[in-house]
């Protein structure tokens, strides 16, 4: 063994990157959760909003060793949550950029709420991939696209339910968590949107999501093998 050899079991230099890019991102998520937590507009619509950092977060972390996830997903996640947190924190409706976004453009209404539900099919899809090509024979099969569209597709539809539930229960407290915007379609538009977003992910990031998953440490245990493949 040489010097410039790894020692057994130790990290080695391409896995060091991969070690602390999940700690950044979690300093970067938990650092963006707690500025928007201070003085939202609304503690309950903050809450609701974000309540999937708040759940997905501490997974993340207690499973990290026994399954971690690839770069891309890590990063992809990340961003997913901060843009979760500035909705909370202004509600979807009345978020600053978007309302940059809708003067320059001439819209009717602030689109960060069609943004943040292109966000909720692009991010989930890479997720329910990675899950499936791991955990399944799905990996290298034709069928692993469409069921990764449609799951997400599902998730957003099972978040409508959730959306109409809380308008239910809160009335008009729930508005500003709904962000509809008096738009009759909003429901019909956030699925459409979940739904371009989980398509676009899978067309531009499946190869480099499957070359992450053949690199990623430990795979060969968590990752199904395609058929034909030895």
């Amino acid at each position: 063994m040489t010097e410039d050899s790894p020692t057994p079991g130790g990290p080695t230099p391409e896995r060091a990157p991969r070690r602390i890019l999940p700690v950044a991102l979690l300093v970067v998520v938990v650092a963006g959760l707690a500025v928007s937590a201070w003085n939202p507009y609304d503690r309950m619509t903050w809450f609701l909003e974000t309540v999937w950092i708040l759940i997905g977060l501490p997974s993340a972390v207690l499973y990290r060793r026994r399954f971690p996830f690839t770069s891309l997903l890590y990063c992809l996640l990340a961003a997913h949550a901060l843009v979760l947190a500035l909705g909370g924190h202004y509600t979807y409706a009345q978020v600053p950029l978007g309302d940059w976004v809708r003067d320059w453009l001439g819209l009717d209404r602030n689109p960060y709420d069609r943004f943040g539900h292109l966000m909720q099919g692009f991010v989930p899809a890479i997720l329910v991939r990675e899950l499936l090509s791991r955990t399944s024979p799905l990996r290298g099969s034709r069928w692993l696209a469409p069921l990764t569209v449609c799951a997400c597709l599902a998730f957003s539809a099972v978040f409508e339910m959730f959306e109409w539930a809380a308008a239910v229960i809160g009335g008009s407290a729930a508005d500003d968590f709904l962000a509809t915007q008096g738009d009759v379609w909003d429901t019909q538009w956030d699925m459409f949107c979940a739904l371009i977003g989980a398509t676009v992910s899978v067309l531009l990031l499946s190869r480099l999501h499957d070359r992450q998953l053949r690199g990623l440490a430990g795979v060969g245990a968590t990752v199904a093998r395609s058929p034909g493949e030895r």
